[in-house]
């Protein structure tokens, strides 16, 4: 079952089952290279990397960004979500909020990223509903062609609150 599209950028995509969520979310996932950013714990952190290094991996690797401009990018992403001082921390002493935040803004430094948000509330335990996770997209809008959000159809009530603030 395929969801709504939230606005032009968000689009949710919500399955009954783990293997046609895996079925889809891999086609799609496959039809999106080079532009695929993904966002799941089957795509971790890197643990020996600050969180700086997580961030820039992407730009300095495959753009050959230098790192002074590499840090102006950090300092920019970070600022948005007034996280500055996690920049040279490591993954293990991150909150959870700060772990998906760090995975996003990693994923967003993808050029013309397409977002994949895999089952998002596995990273984000604690919360109830989507506010957090459509707070943190609007930060991050400018910087990516569109998000597409997978997960199973009994966790659609927690995205209504996305749905609420789009329409």
């Amino acid at each position: 079952h395929r969801g709504a599209v939230i606005n032009r950028k968000v689009h949710l995509n919500f399955f009954e089952s783990d293997e046609k969520l895996e079925r889809e979310l891999n086609n799609f996932s496959a039809s999106q290279r080079p532009h695929l950013a993904p966002v799941s714990p089957d795509v971790p952190l890197i643990s020996n990397l600050s969180i700086s290094g997580n961030i820039a991996l992407i730009r300095q690797y495959h753009q050959n960004l230098p790192w002074d401009k590499a840090k102006a990018l950090i300092h920019d992403l970070l600022s948005r979500f007034d996280l500055l001082g996690i920049a040279e921390k490591r993954n293990p002493s991150l909150t959870q909020d700060e772990r998906f935040i760090v995975m996003l803004l990693r994923a967003a430094t993808v050029p013309e990223a397409i977002l994949v948000l895999d089952r998002p509330f596995r990273i984000l335990t604690a919360h109830r509903d989507g506010r957090f996770l459509a707070e943190a997209l609007r930060k991050i809008e400018d910087l990516i062609a569109t998000a597409h959000i997978f997960d199973y159809i009994w966790q659609k009530e927690r995205y209504r609150i996305i749905d609420d603030a789009e329409n």
